[in-house]
């Protein structure tokens, strides 16, 4: 949602990386191209003059470091900028009472029925049994949506399809928790194309009948300035506590999601960021700055390894890559594992590829389409493969090859060139393996939790030191890559022709053992 705003503040950013110190004048040129930046992002006039007031007065007190770069001193403004006027810090939802009682307010398309079911699903992967009211009784089919929902995330929905009256259903379903031990109670409300009269007294019925700990207004972030007005007349109206953002995956300008913490004065607690169920997460105002200005965001790339990757199975294969020579075994594996974090577009946003290497937003973008597009084609050329060819990829010749591409319905030179690729990356494995020294058994430090960190305890735990140090390093903070990306890993840069390995490895320069040789 946010790469036209992204590229435009770095294209700011970069204006200053002649500048050998920060100065009024070259401030305010930046300043202009962030302005401008803000005002195409849709983001409200009054929102965008209180920010750049706060960047102008903060740059021009900003203490010259020698060691530091005008444009990196420049962006820790912006982030700390960014990061206020997005709220500052997270704020965790709110849980009291017996049961609690979250109730979910918002327009019609909004996206309020579906966030009641990722809510519902977040809270119970986190250990509680959530109950689910269908309270929208004007729309018939929101019952039923919630319904299904709820059929697929195994959570108890009540819901009574003859009844009209709200009160009765939500205070029969309160009855219901504490007898079935249910907490929280989420109540979906009613939803209207607009603001209206009837609107407004059906929700308030169950705002001071029940007393919900949360009143969370679901705002579609696509709108753009309209949902900072819905937000607005919604919390005169209620006084909700929270926000949800949805549709932050969308193709939207993302001003909505820089204006509406501002003008609204409620912190935003949750973002939706896809459309399956577990696409819910919490705000952090810190990590959503940081990958508007393209420095990555690897707290959150640890959480979805913490919650998608099996731990024992992620050990066991990274001590196999580190203690063993590479195969495509391994590879495969391991590559079925990053699958479950997401797509290359998302992990490269995270681990601020981009920032790192000076890349826009749609070159990224062609580099993780093609990305994806290569490893689909790496996995079906080696589930083609037996499980010695997996293990042992030296023993590939000609005739093993044609047989491999006949398989996977590729064509041979596909074949080769993708063995070619891995030679490198085997290569660049053995690298990385020979500069990690003396690293022995003591654990991966590649997975939280897992033995070789400094601190497990320790935010971010081994993740963050695998990604530091493994080379590259973005300025501001970013992640490190291995040398050689892009354009070192299989995918990751469309080129029409593999380069050759390193001379002295198996097979000499131009291809190894796995081009193919000349006939005599």
């Amino acid at each position: 949602m946010f790469d036209q705003l992204t590229d435009r503040l770095n294209n700011a950013v970069r204006s200053l990386g002649t500048d050998t110190k920060l100065t009024p004048e070259n401030i305010e040129d930046a300043i202009r191209d962030v302005r401008k930046s803000l005002l195409e992002a849709d983001v409200s006039l009054k929102v965008v003059k209180l920010f750049i007031s706060r960047i102008r007065q903060k740059a021009l007190d900003t203490d010259v470091i020698q060691s530091v770069s005008p444009a990196q001193q420049f962006i820790k403004v912006v982030h700390d900028e960014l990061v206020a006027i997005l709220g500052g810090e997270n704020v965790p939802i709110n849980l009291e009472g017996k049961p609690p009682v979250v109730m979910l307010l918002g327009l019609q398309g909004a996206g309020k029925t579906t966030a009641c079911g990722k809510l519902a699903k977040k809270l119970k992967d986190e250990g509680m049994s959530p109950l689910l009211v269908a309270c929208d009784v004007q729309r018939p089919a929101a019952i039923l949506q919630l319904q299904t929902l709820g059929k697929q995330i195994d959570v108890p929905v009540y819901a009574d399809l003859e009844s009209k009256d709200v009160h009765d259903i939500a205070e029969k379903a309160l009855a219901q928790a504490r007898a079935n031990n249910n907490s929280p109670v989420i109540i979906d409300t009613a939803g209207r194309l607009q603001i209206d009269t009837e609107l407004m007294a059906e929700i308030m019925i169950l705002d001071r009948a029940f007393e919900p700990s949360e009143k969370l207004l679901v705002i579609d972030s696509m709108t753009g300035q309209e949902s900072v007005n819905v937000a607005e007349t919604f919390n005169t109206q209620l006084d909700v506590s929270g926000i949800i953002l949805t549709k932050v995956d969308g193709d939207a300008r993302g001003g909505a999601a820089l204006s509406v913490r501002e003008v609204v004065g409620k912190p935003i607690k949750y973002i939706s960021t896809g459309e399956k169920l577990d696409n819910l997460d919490a705000f952090h105002p810190d990590r959503m700055a940081s990958r508007i200005l393209d420095m990555g965001d690897v707290m959150s790339l640890v959480e979805k390894a913490k919650q998608n990757i099996d731990e024992k199975e992620a050990e066991k294969v990274a001590m196999q890559m580190l203690q063993g020579d590479f195969t495509l075994e391994m590879f495969i594996k391991s590559q079925k594992m990053m699958k479950k974090m997401g797509n290359m577009g998302d992990l490269m946003k995270m681990m601020g590829v981009g920032g790192m290497f000076g890349l826009n937003t749609s070159q990224q973008a062609q580099i993780a389409e093609h990305g994806d597009k290569m490893m689909n084609l790496y996995e079906t050329a080696i589930n083609s493969m037996t499980l010695e060819e997996q293990r042992k990829p030296e023993i590939i010749n000609m005739s093993r090859r044609r047989r491999i591409a006949a398989g996977a319905g590729l064509k041979d030179s596909e074949i080769g060139q993708m063995l070619n690729e891995f030679e490198q990356m085997r290569t660049m494995m053995n690298q990385f393996r020979k500069m990690m020294g003396g690293f022995g058994g003591g654990g991966f430090p590649g997975m939280p939790g897992m033995g070789g960190g400094k601190d497990k305890n320790a935010p971010g735990g081994g993740l963050m030191d695998l990604f530091s140090g493994m080379g590259g390093g973005a300025p501001g903070g970013g992640p490190g890559l291995p040398p050689g990306f892009p354009g070192g890993l299989p995918g990751s840069m469309p080129r029409k022709t593999p380069p050759p390995p390193p001379k002295g490895y198996p097979g000499g320069a131009g291809g190894g053992f796995y081009k193919k040789k000349k006939k005599k």
